[in-house]
């Protein structure tokens, strides 16, 4: 199917472009969210007549969306999940979770803004995208942990497994230390007898 793109499309084409797409794809997406009109002798008239307003809105729409983008820009927010102690989560963090987070801490997102490569199952520190408007993107740090005090030292640059080595080391410095009392407490409990030549 043909159509006349009302706006910018990533991986599509520019507004005002005639460009052929899927039948299911026009249908599904670009004609509800109003992003294209069919190709058509009155829709193409229709489009030339507002362009002038198309191309305003748009615009108003980009800088609105460029203030917003330079405010979030290397922004972090914690997400807290349930996770194993090697560090991987009991399922995964999703872009609905990282937009209610971003709601939570001042942003007003949507979860189709959040652009997520592949699906968030660890704990750490995440670079995300958030496409805001189609020319304006910006960076954002989800920080996934299993509690507060652990996504503060996260953001302060320590791993999970970091953190693990170091309490499984001062746990087994505990037992050496245990061991050593309970062995010195022996060894000074029992008398001495003379040795039998």
């Amino acid at each position: 199917m043909q159509v006349v793109l009302l706006e910018r499309v990533a991986k599509l084409g520019q507004m005002g472009e005639v460009v052929d797409v899927r039948n299911g794809y026009a249908r599904n997406f670009l004609l509800p969210q109003g992003k294209a009109l069919r190709a058509t002798e009155a829709n193409l008239k229709r489009f030339e007549t507002d362009r002038a307003q198309l191309e305003a809105r748009n615009l108003e729409a980009r800088k609105e969306a460029e203030h917003v983008a330079a405010r979030l820009d290397g922004q972090a927010f914690v997400v807290i999940r349930s996770a194993s102690d090697g560090g991987a989560l009991y399922g995964s963090v999703t872009t609905r979770d990282i937009a209610d987070a971003a709601t939570a801490g001042g942003f007003s997102l949507d979860r189709r803004q959040v652009v997520l490569d592949h699906p968030i199952k660890d704990l750490g520190l995440h670079p995300v995208s958030v496409t805001l408007h189609p020319e304006v993107a910006a960076t954002i740090t989800i920080n996934v942990a299993r509690s507060q005090d652990e996504a503060e030292l996260q953001a302060s640059g320590k791993t999970i497994q970091e953190l693990q080595a170091e309490a499984d080391a001062a746990a087994e410095f505990d037992i050496q230390e245990l061991f050593d009392d309970i062995g010195g407490a022996a060894a000074g409990d029992e008398p001495r007898l003379p040795r039998e030549e």
